[in-house]
């Protein structure tokens, strides 16, 4: 079949359902390749006897990245086009995802999940200003509150089928799914997507998304190096105040530049802001969480990977409704920023219970927890997502878009390395050993996957050791998202309810 035959019917205007099915599986693609390679961590330790460290940086090389290109990657598809941007993405995504599996070696695993994230980074931002270009203003929050629902859900459908994968095959099966799902991506892209972009889009700027790449770098670095280097030490300050002060010079630099990938003024708007924070609070949680609990379900509780996956799709059962279904309808209702902040009190309140997991609590405790996530993601993400988009205009909805989309990635990216680091300090210094060979000692203290494999007398202290850094990370992330909660319900008494163009919608009808 040529490329001719498959784009005819595209140029055929095809009805937006269609198109919405197709990015929504472009989207579910790459959203769940944040999360799906969790399950398979301790088979990657294994395998790779990499240590929690460069497990960290497994994970992370692919959100950080994400994040970090998401603003040019939106840039691109208002400028040569979105269907054209997400084919080009989808492309890089499954040609990293099918190199990922030709080594079993960590550095490797590392390299190639920035290339994913690089595909990634092309692929999201063009999914949702897709939707908002082909959808009617009276049709759009139906639209993008299905399209929330599949970004938030997806991450878990993911894990469930890469545990199915894993339960059958090694963890390359997991870089095969995602060659897969963009491969009929691709296919169904050409095919159903119409082409949209800006005709008038301004010149690129590289500048800008240089400094950005290299500001996100060195501080996601630094945390995640922190419980190697020692939080206090020099390395590590070092490294994130200069990270800090880089990520300042791109907003001295947005705020001059002629065309910039963002205007920093749009955060004077307490609705953007609000939008914003929530987001990035939520997935610093949300994607921190998954990243741990995993690794508590398979080593802590000897689950193995499709038990583990199974286990958190309660998640499901509370987001997806509450996303498509409750939020939108309470939208219309009341402040959107004030569902939001509710959200985000309940996630917190949620992130607190979970502190108290430990090898001897049931089931049942933990899947309601689950259920309980999954409403307050689903009440936070959907208006928090639509105040985002609609802040800007039609012709700029990629980079709307692509923030939206950097405030979730940089929140997931920002997540798995404070909580992931968090965790590794407590781990590190919570497991005495004080009978083992010194060698013995620095494997159990690299990961608690290597120390599984060193015998049930540096294992169980180690399990003792990760649950209370798990405990500890936990706290850390319900305290982000209750304050969080906190300066959206502030910002709430800034900004009109009238003001909301959900609002207004409904005032009309």
């Amino acid at each position: 079949m040529t490329t001719h035959s498959l784009a005819r019917p595209a140029a055929q205007a095809d009805a937006p359902g269609r198109t919405l099915v197709v990015v929504c599986l472009a989207l579910a693609t790459v959203v769940s390749a944040v999360a799906s390679l969790n399950v398979a961590i301790p088979s990657i330790a294994r395998a790779t006897r990499a240590s929690q460290t460069e497990l960290s940086w497994v994970i992370d090389a692919y959100a950080l990245t994400f994040a970090a290109l998401l603003l040019l990657g939106g840039a691109l598809g208002d400028r040569y086009g979105r269907r054209r941007t997400l084919v080009a993405g989808l492309a890089v995504f499954g040609l990293g995802a099918a190199a990922a599996m030709a080594y079993a070696e960590a550095h490797w695993l590392i390299a190639m999940r920035a290339v994913l994230g690089l595909g990634a980074a092309l692929v999201m931002p063009a999914t949702l200003s897709t939707i908002t270009s082909t959808f009617p203003p009276e049709r759009r929050a139906r639209a993008v509150g299905a399209w929330a629902g599949v970004a938030g859900g997806s991450a878990v459908l993911g894990l469930l089928t890469s545990g199915i994968v894993l339960h059958f095959w090694s963890w390359r099966s997991v870089f095969a799914l995602s060659t897969v799902l963009a491969v009929a991506a691709i296919i169904g892209t050409l095919r159903v997507v119409p082409e949209s972009a800006d005709p008038e889009a301004p010149g690129l700027d590289w500048t800008g998304a240089v400094i950005a790449v290299i500001g996100l770098g060195v501080l996601v670095y630094s945390i995640i190096e922190a419980p190697t280097a020692g939080w206090g030490s020099a390395r590590t300050l070092a490294g994130i105040v200069g990270g800090l002060v880089v990520l300042a010079g791109f907003v001295l630099w947005e705020l001059r530049a002629s065309h910039p990938l963002l205007d920093p003024r749009l955060f004077t708007r307490p609705g953007f802001s609000a939008g914003t924070l929530t987001i990035t609070a939520q997935f610093f949680a949300f994607f921190g969480l998954i990243f741990l609990l995993l690794q508590y379900l398979q080593l802590v509780l000897d689950l193995g990977p499709l038990a583990a996956a199974v286990r958190l799709l309660p998640l499901v059962v509370g987001m997806m409704p509450t996303a498509n279904a409750l939020a939108p309808r309470l939208t219309r209702r009341f402040h959107p920023m004030r569902i939001s902040a509710a959200g985000l009190t309940i996630l917190a309140l949620t992130f607190g219970w979970l502190s108290r997991l430990d090898p001897g609590t049931p089931y049942w405790q933990l899947a309601c927890a689950l259920v309980s996530l999954g409403l307050g993601m689903g009440l936070a993400m959907t208006p928090a997502t639509a105040i985002v988009t609609d802040a800007l205009p039609a012709e700029k909805q990629g980079v709307g878009s692509a923030m939206n989309d950097l405030s979730r990635e940089l929140g997931g990216a920002l997540g798995i390395a404070v909580l992931g680091s968090v965790l590794q300090s407590a781990y590190r210094g919570h497991l005495t050993l004080p009978d083992a060979p010194p060698s013995v000692a620095v494997q159990a203290k690299a990961s608690l996957a290597l120390a599984e494999r060193l015998g049930s007398e540096v294992a169980v202290p180690a399990r003792s050791a990760f649950v209370d850094g798990l405990q500890g990370a936990l706290l850390v992330a319900a305290s982000v998202l209750l304050i969080s909660a906190i300066v959206v319900l502030i910002l709430s008494t800034r900004s009109p309810r009238s003001a909301h163009p959900g609002s207004q919608r409904r005032v009309e009808r």
